[in-house]
């Protein structure tokens, strides 16, 4: 017997249970009055049936509410979301029911719509980006291929579905290092390939997203910006310096072919060529600062206290009081050399600009998280090019290199960190922030 009918007649017994005593009531009253038998027998009909009639109607009444119920949920189970309760409402406890499995119906509907659309728009995305996806399962079949994943190994889906992965030849990328970058041959093309892999879950079991996207064409790209920044530098000095240098040259050669000589020849001689050696020794000392930039060697990292290090490089700077504002104990792993460097020449441009206004400088350290945060600030008229903070021997000193902050941010990327400089929100003057990871020696690293 199921539970529907178990419960069915629970409700029918409990009906004929709380009509009984009146039933039994009547019927002796009935009975033992001093009525005709045929009478007797027909007010005993009729309130057996107004007994058995009332019992029934409360069975409807209880179970017809159920089976409605019982049939928005598999409704629901089977994904039809349209059905809704009739009788449903807030007052009794059965409307509240059906009030809240309605409400449970419209929730539903809104999700699977939701839910509809998001794969709609992902399946879209993924059609249309030019990276290469491939799903796999737990036997290494592949599951799911992108339009950039069939161009990549030369074959429709139709052929790839449900092979393994050393058939269609990624084997390789499910093994490895994830990130990595590797140069390989696929039968869509050649070159340069990110390779990263991740897991994930579907219908319970474990699967493996597999993403190849090729940088060749990001890095072609990067190498061309990168080869027309540096010629446009370089032109640029050269230029400077050979202008002056052909000028000179040019006048001191026709003050030399004059007959007679003019008296004055030798100073013209002695100034000219004094411009021509301090061009000559301007030009060698941009090539000696443009080979600093690019030998810089990979850190040696040993750990560092971040309290001392700072402390340390604020006392180095005589021109003007670097006030230190102590932060949270704090270590790092870096190279000292490279970060003494770093913070001196922050240290040494907000003094700089310091000196301008009549202000002070500041700097300290704050954790925050697994990272530690050093800030320079200054009083000084704020930042003036900010789009040209990190270009190579942009600067706005009569004596600058324009070497100092990309030197800067290429340490700070070097050991894993950011740079950033921007003017102050509160006031006038600039904020530098440099981030590091926090290191093994760190004090709650070893806590």
């Amino acid at each position: 017997m199921s539970r529907e009918r178990t419960h069915q007649w629970q409700v029918l017994t409990l009906a004929f249970l709380t009509g009984l005593p009146g039933f039994a009531l009547g019927m002796g009253l009935l009975w033992t009055g001093g009525l005709a038998p045929a009478l007797k027998w027909a007010l005993a009909l009729a309130v057996a049936a107004l007994w058995i009639g009332s019992a029934a109607a409360l069975l409807r009444r209880v179970m017809n509410p159920l089976r409605m119920l019982a049939n928005q949920l598999g409704a629901m189970r089977g994904g039809d979301f349209s059905l809704r309760a009739r009788a449903a409402r807030s007052d009794d406890a059965l409307g509240l029911a059906l009030l809240e499995a309605n409400a449970l119906s419209e929730t539903l509907h809104e999700q699977r719509m939701g839910a509809m659309e998001a794969t709609a728009l992902l399946r879209k995305v993924m059609e249309e980006i030019d990276v290469a996806v491939f799903a796999f399962d737990g036997g290494a079949r592949l599951r799911l291929v992108n339009r950039a994943g069939e161009r990549l190994l030369g074959q429709p889906r139709e052929r790839l579905l449900g092979h393994g992965a050393d058939e269609v030849g990624l084997a390789f990328a499910l093994e490895g290092e994830s990130p990595r970058t590797l140069d390989h041959g696929f039968p869509g093309g050649s070159g340069r390939w990110q390779i990263r892999r991740d897991p994930f879950r579907q219908g319970g079991r474990r699967h493996r997203l597999l993403v190849i996207a090729d940088l060749s064409r990001a890095l072609r790209e990067e190498e061309r910006q990168a080869w027309q920044r540096l010629i446009r530098v370089l032109s640029h000095e050269i230029n400077n310096s050979l202008a002056p240098i052909q000028s000179i040259a040019g006048t001191l050669e026709a003050l030399a072919g004059r007959e007679p000589p003019p008296p004055d020849l030798r100073d013209d001689v002695r100034r000219g060529t004094g411009v021509i050696g301090s061009r000559a020794r301007a030009l060698a000392r941009f090539m000696a600062e443009y080979a600093r930039l690019a030998r810089l060697p990979p850190p040696t990292l040993r750990p560092m206290d971040v309290g001392g290090w700072v402390r340390q490089a604020a006392a180095l700077e005589t021109r003007l009081p670097v006030r230190v504002v102590p932060g949270a104990e704090a270590g790092i792993d870096g190279d000292r050399d490279q970060l003494e460097q770093l913070l001196i020449n922050l240290l040494r441009n907000a003094v700089d600009a310091a000196l301008e206004t009549g202000g002070g400088v500041r700097t300290g350290w704050s954790r925050n998280g697994g990272t530690v945060e050093v800030w320079v600030e200054d009083d000084g008229p704020g930042l003036s090019e900010t789009a040209n903070l990190f270009v190579p021997f942009f600067t706005t000193k009569p004596n600058g290199t324009g070497i100092g902050l990309v030197l800067s941010r290429q340490i700070a990327e070097n050991l894993g960190g950011t740079l950033t400089l921007h003017d102050r929100p509160d006031a006038r003057g600039c904020i530098a922030r440099l981030v590091l990871p926090l290191g093994r020696t760190d004090p709650e690293s070893q806590a």
